[in-house]
């Protein structure tokens, strides 16, 4: 019987997901990989690492799906948007990959934000520079470690890289294409896009472009050894997991917000022309002639399972040798605290923002009565807040009346609630456990003939859909707390660089 695979490589655990050609998951196999933060605003990891864990990944996902390997149609990967992963001319991985929670470009975005170069890129690329774009850390490392940047041979995505090592191929997709260096208007590379941000002398590094539902290559006869795949199975070119995500969970379409919380805050919708607008990147569709506009930042769930891992440790070690989620564990403290008045708000800034790479995250309007129910309430109250701040900016621009939403906490239906409060809109949760995964597997599909395209979902999507629709007094009540939670940031923008500049080479373990 036929099956996909689809690799879904986040910011700490790469996947493997073989999925029936119903859709049906049969086996998902997952490795963290690890996290380097050598010093304050570096977050990188290791290439060889990453692709060693993918590959035991595949290799045990395909042991627990009961089928053999001969059985997989097609394989398309996704993973991670934006950072960087460099290879030498060798073909060589050029040091560790800089992943998108990085923010060490921030003193060159800044400098771009002051001059023109900003408004030159959003009408060029369609999107302002930002901290974790491929064109900001080129250019931080063409200031800062020139011998390396003299290096470069190739620079690619997360993605890309894990496809390089199952095919041999070096090479992109359209949606990746578009992170910098794509002319809106034509969706094409553009050599005025990278003389615009001084790295004209890469031209030779951009690397091909092709359909994310576009065979490839095949899995190599060393990528089979260490993967447990058939040699010669169909790779097709894959995608960014934003719009895996979104295309997985059936968000993925015209009228629609896609919302997804995961360790960004990625909020999109589609149009058939480019729109621009210095809140959100506008960026490739999966197909040619359709654009995908986004406005994120790096403030979502993050922040709760910093929370969990910081504050909530040992009861999380405990429980997970004990086989019990600490999910489960604390949400009746998060049940009983949603159920009770509180002032306690929390700006989930950890890791970046929508008020730019100095500001940091906080807990406002904390009494000694609060307990910890009441700060996980804020924090996954703060998170919501912060996607509407994205979709906010989106409804400028765009028509949609209606909310799709993914990522683990979609799992919550008190959060998904929460979320249709915050917004004001309905929301709509599909049951889809890995929808980055199966949105890569779409893709797979369709380059091997088992689908039309990569939207023909087998799927009877409004069987597995669940629709919370916001409450009027909750959503009033959300109104004055959103407020709140907008005016103090709003005050806090002044003070965010200074705080900053109390530690502002710290180092981090």
């Amino acid at each position: 019987m036929p099956t996909l695979l689809g690799i879904d490589s986040g910011l700490t655990v790469t996947k493997a997901v073989i999925f029936d050609i119903d859709g049906t998951p049969l086996a998902a196999a997952r490795r963290r990989v690890t996290q380097f933060i050598p010093k304050a605003h570096h977050i990188e990891r290791d290439m060889d690492e990453l692709w060693k864990a993918t590959a035991d990944a595949i290799r045990e996902a395909i042991a627990l799906s009961g089928r053999p390997a001969s059985d997989i149609e097609g394989i398309a990967a996704t993973a991670h948007g934006d950072g960087i992963y460099l290879l030498d001319h060798a073909r060589k991985p050029l040091g560790r990959a800089i992943l998108s929670l990085d923010s060490r470009a921030g003193a060159i975005v800044d400098r771009w934000t002051k001059s023109d170069v900003a408004d030159l890129a959003i009408e060029l690329t369609g999107q302002i520079p930002h901290v974790s774009a491929p064109s900001a850390l080129l250019a931080w490392i063409r200031e800062i470690e020139p011998e390396r940047y003299k290096r470069i041979g190739h620079f690619i995505s997360c993605k890309d890289w894990l496809r390089f090592c199952l095919t041999g191929i070096i090479g992109t997709d359209r949606t990746e294409a578009s992170t910098s260096f794509t002319n809106v208007k034509t969706q094409n590379y553009s050599e005025d896009a990278l003389r615009l941000f001084g790295l004209q002398d890469l031209v030779h590094a951009l690397p091909p472009a092709s359909r994310s539902d576009q065979i490839v290559g095949r899995v190599t006869r060393e990528a089979a050894q260490v993967t447990g795949l058939a040699e010669g199975t169909p790779v097709v070119a894959g995608l960014h997991d934003v719009t895996a995500s979104a295309l997985g969970a059936g968000g993925y379409a015209k009228g629609v917000v896609a919302v997804i919380a995961g360790t960004y805050s990625i909020n999109e919708t589609l149009s058939s022309e480019p729109r621009v607008d210095r809140r959100w990147f506008c960026r490739n569709g999966i197909a040619p002639g359709i654009w995908n506009s986004m406005s994120i930042s790096p403030a979502s769930t993050a922040n709760y399972d910093w929370f969990l891992n910081t504050l909530c440790a040992a009861e999380r070690k405990n429980g997970e040798a004990q086989g019990n989620s600490i999910h489960a564990l604390l949400a009746p403290e998060i049940d009983a605290a949603f159920e009770r008045p509180s002032t306690a708000l929390f700006h989930p800034y950890l890791f970046g923002s929508p008020y730019g790479a100095a500001a940091s995250a906080g807990f406002f309007g904390l009494g000694g009565w609060h307990d910890r129910g009441d700060m996980l309430r804020a924090v996954l109250e703060g998170i919501a807040f912060n996607h509407r701040i994205h979709v906010d900016a989106l409804r400028d621009g765009f028509a949609f009346d209606q909310a799709r939403l993914a990522g683990g906490i979609s799992r919550n239906p008190a959060v998904v609630q929460m979320f249709a409060d915050v917004l004001g809109m309905p929301v709509t949760v599909t049951e889809t456990d890995e929808a980055a995964a199966w949105g890569a597997a779409l893709c797979a599909g369709s380059g091997a003939g088992v689908f039309a395209d990569p939207q023909s979902d087998p799927r009877d999507t409004a069987a597995i859909a669940k629709t919370c629709l916001p409450d009027a007094a909750r959503s009033a009540d959300y109104e004055k707390r959103y407020q709140v939670f907008r005016d103090i940031a709003d005050a806090m923008i002044p003070l965010w660089p200074r705080i900053a500049a109390l530690a502002p080479e710290q180092s981090a373990n």
